[in-house]
């Protein structure tokens, strides 16, 4: 492997293949951080970042990190990167006020711009869950002030010095992040709640209708706030009926959280895995005959898709639709 000499002090790879063999040699080094350690992929990225904002490769592994999925460069790193740009003109920090009003500032001034000041207090800390928080912000708190009001002021005047990252000690601050992928959903979604029954056909309307589980209907539609369980006030709006009920379980004053409530009532129905599947179907049937009247206050479009996620319930059951 030959290595370039960027100048007297250093060197660097300049080729991908130099890249990767140098980044296996690092890997094995216990001179690197040990976030580094064993890993030339990480470090190879880490250069890669270094390259674009103008550190050199040990430099790089020194003063780049990946805190909760997010690069980030040290704030004394980006300091000295801001520093050595010839867009800089000053940076200034300071302290004001005392005590409880301990106010870090910083002000960054780029040639041929109004300066940039942004200012970090104990109050801001505060307000973002930091202060006194267990680690740097019960160890150093005025460091860390200096650091998020540096970073803010930085970011804002040198964008294209630091190339969007942002200091390491804001990414520690950050909540780790959470893969939210719902899982791939599996041919039937109701298999994990209930074995798939045989096909049948709709029930019998004459047959009596499976009145619907309170527990069911509480859960998803709730009496909207304000409302009391009786007078004139019930009769007007959109109601939300249950079988066997005289009475709403829930009156919403527009069509679409009448329709939120009545998909949810109707999904957690036929989601209801302790029922076999033929009363879940009698009781998402007498569940939408009970509320006819209501649904015919809906728009086409409306009823087109309540009739629609009525059909696939029905046939995710295990029913065979006739015409």
């Amino acid at each position: 492997m030959q290595l370039t000499t960027t100048n007297s002090k250093g060197f660097a790879p300049t080729t991908i293949t130099e890249a990767i063999q140098f980044s296996e040699m690092l890997a094995k080094s216990q001179m690197v951080p040990k976030a580094y350690q064993n890993k030339p992929e990480d470090i190879m990225v880490a250069i890669q970042w270094g390259y674009e904002i103008g550190l050199a490769p040990l430099q790089a592994l020194q003063n780049i990190s990946v805190i909760n999925g997010k690069p980030s460069v040290y704030g004394d790193a980006a300091m000295a990167l801001v520093q050595a740009s010839p867009v800089c003109e000053t940076i200034d920090e300071h302290i004001e006020g005392e005590g409880a009003n301990f106010t870090a500032v910083c002000v960054a001034k780029r040639k041929g711009r109004n300066p940039v000041i942004a200012r970090f207090s104990i109050e801001d800390a505060k307000r973002a869950g930091l202060w006194g928080k267990q680690g740097p912000w019960q160890a150093y708190p005025k460091r860390m002030l200096q650091m998020r009001a540096r970073g803010f002021a930085l970011r804002d005047a040198f964008p294209d010095v630091l190339k969007g990252l942002i200091t390491a000690e804001e990414a520690q601050d950050y909540p780790e992040e959470r893969d939210i992928t719902p899982p791939k959903a599996t041919k039937n979604p109701l298999d994990a709640l209930a074995p798939p029954a045989p096909t049948v056909a709709l029930p019998d309307p004459q047959q009596p209708a499976v009145e619907l589980e309170e527990p069911v209907l509480e859960e998803v539609a709730q009496e909207p706030e304000g409302k009391s369980d009786a007078g004139a006030e019930l009769e007007v709006g959109y109601p939300l009926m249950a079988p066997g009920k005289e009475e709403p379980i829930a009156v919403y004053q527009s069509r679409e959280e009448w329709g939120q409530a009545y998909e949810d009532v109707a999904d957690k129905t036929a989601r209801a895995g302790k029922r076999p599947a033929r009363e879940r179907m009698t009781a998402l049937k007498a569940f939408k005959d009970v509320n006819h009247t209501v649904m015919q206050r809906m728009d086409t479009v409306a009823r087109v898709n309540h009739t629609a996620a009525y059909s696939k319930r029905i046939a995710a059951l295990g029913a065979t639709l006739t015409p």
